[in-house]
């Protein structure tokens, strides 16, 4: 049994292809379509979905949530109430995705053994890496990891049923993350030409512009600091949330707060959210004209404008988008599902076991940073050196040649990154490695870099003594921001001795 799973910030989805051979969502335990990515730890167990979710106001210090912003991310640790452990966003995730594949294989009847993750098209190399690792932390085989508009673009292919050539830009505006991709539509074939995002940018923040507001009026007319009271804290959290979605449909909604004795109530009217908001949607804007223009198409060769994440339900986004695109976003999918949907299309396209062609889909998808490695010769400033654009058709690999910098020298220290500026400190250092050179190499010896991105997105580098013509092989990047071998089998013990309800 292969499925689909869309791994979200703040809710996520499994989703399979059905005996009629169309994607369909697996309810939970709970009978619900998504399950709320919230964990509460409690008895030496970890709840997940609405029951954590509840609980978060009155438990707060024994719930994560919003995870999924911490994938990569070492330095975020939890601690187990009652022990002296930590859990980390691997195993955090872990709990989720064994909760969502507990749930699908008690409403399908079958063992999941194989499955497709979604990750925002902006996720790096390190959030794609520990993404992978959650997922085979529970003992899933992960048949691939894909961008979460391509996913999108494949729900769509197989709504459509059509061969006809379409050029679609993809909004995806979850819970945590922005995506944008421009995807070409044909035949047997998605193609993804352009991508771009914000990997801190989503609903999460529409709902802090309005805690912001109503925080600050808290402690203006009562002099209290709202952020003393935790339970306070949690309960304008939901109380936000609530009223975000209620302007989707209503031109105003009331907020109240409860903290140290003192209650206030502000009116929140569309136009103030709109206003709040207004920075997060001018940054999608921004974004979504870079994109544009690197797919080398302008918004004349749009056909549709496809929503996708919980968040685009803001009236103000469809506003945006067709001020800025001429176009009316469509409306044809449901956002909160589309994701996952693609995702078990694309599950069913990997060794298909019929001869349905529409389960044979050629997916083209493209890498969302430039990959390179500092270079130096001791003397002037270190530089980035980019050896792979972004925007290239994964997988691929890139080499360039380099010199090394002094008569017998035993080794080189390549350090991979990722970014787009030429100034080391404008990249981010994914992973070193020392790499030994062969003996008696002259000063200024040339040495070819290899840098590939696997079709999960996922880095892997090489090295070439091109005097000696010998490979010197692919290493192990020591990355920065993902668990060692010891610490990922440690923390796979810890999240398999907790049950998961």
């Amino acid at each position: 049994m292969k499925v689909g799973i869309d791994l979200g910030t703040t809710n996520s989805a499994v989703s399979y292809i059905n005996e009629h051979g169309s994607p369909e969502i697996v309810k939970n335990s709970d009978g619900e379509r998504t399950t709320p990515s919230v964990i509460l730890i409690e008895d030496q167990k970890a709840i997940i979905g609405m029951t954590a979710k509840e609980a978060a106001a009155f438990q707060s210090e024994d719930t994560i949530q919003f995870v999924k912003r911490q994938m990569g991310n070492n330095s975020f640790e939890f601690p187990l109430p009652g022990t002296d452990q930590l859990i980390g966003a691997v195993e955090a995730s872990a709990f989720i995705l064994k909760r969502i594949v507990q749930d699908a294989e008690q409403e399908l009847g079958e063992t999941i053994t194989d499955v497709v993750i979604t990750v925002p098209a902006y996720f790096d190399d390190a959030k794609r890496n520990a993404t992978k690792e959650a997922a085979e932390m529970i003992g899933v085989n992960v048949l691939k990891i894909i961008n979460e508009p391509t996913a999108a673009a494949l729900a769509y292919y197989n709504l459509e049923e059509k061969t006809t050539d379409q050029n679609v830009a993809i909004y995806d505006l979850g819970g945590g993350t922005f995506d944008i991709s421009i995807v070409n539509i044909q035949d047997n074939e998605v193609k993804v030409l352009a991508t771009d995002g914000d990997a801190n940018l989503g609903g999460f923040d529409f709902d802090n512009a309005i805690f912001n507001y109503v925080a600050d009026a808290f402690e203006e007319e009562t002099g209290l600091d709202l952020y003393d009271d935790d339970m306070a804290m949690q309960d304008l959290r939901d109380s936000t949330e609530k009223c975000k979605k209620s302007l989707t449909k209503r031109d105003k909604s009331l907020v109240a707060v409860s903290s140290q004795g003192q209650t206030i109530r502000k009116e929140i009217t569309k136009t103030l959210f709109n206003d709040l908001i207004e920075s997060y949607l001018a940054r999608t804007s921004q974004i979504m004209e870079e994109t544009i223009g690197e797919s080398n198409l302008t918004w004349n060769d749009i056909t549709k404008v496809l929503l996708v994440g919980g968040s685009t339900r803001t009236p103000a986004i469809s506003d945006m988008i067709e001020r800025l695109t001429g176009i009316e976003p469509s409306k044809d999918l449901n956002p909160d599902e589309v994701v996952a949907l693609g995702a078990a299309v694309q599950a069913s396209s990997i060794e298909p076991s019929d001869q349905d062609s529409r389960h044979h889909i050629v997916v083209r998808d493209v890498n969302s940073h430039s990959l390179g490695i500092i270079t130096g010769d001791g003397q002037n400033p270190d530089e980035n050196s980019i050896i792979l654009e972004r925007n290239t058709e994964i997988p691929c690999e890139r080499s360039k040649s380099f010199v090394t910098v002094q008569d017998n020298q035993e080794s080189v220290m390549v350090q991979v990154t990722e970014g787009e500026d030429e100034d080391p400190d404008y990249v981010t250092i994914i992973g070193t490695s020392e790499v030994a050179l062969p003996d008696n190499l002259p000063m200024g010896s040339p040495l070819e870099i290899n840098i590939a991105y696997d079709k999960n997105g996922i880095v892997h580098v090489g090295a070439k003594d091109l005097s000696n013509q010998v490979d010197l092989g692919e290493f192990v990047i020591e990355r920065q921001s993902n668990l060692t071998q010891e610490e990922y089998e440690e923390r796979q013990e810890t999240m398999l001795a907790m049950e998961v309800e």
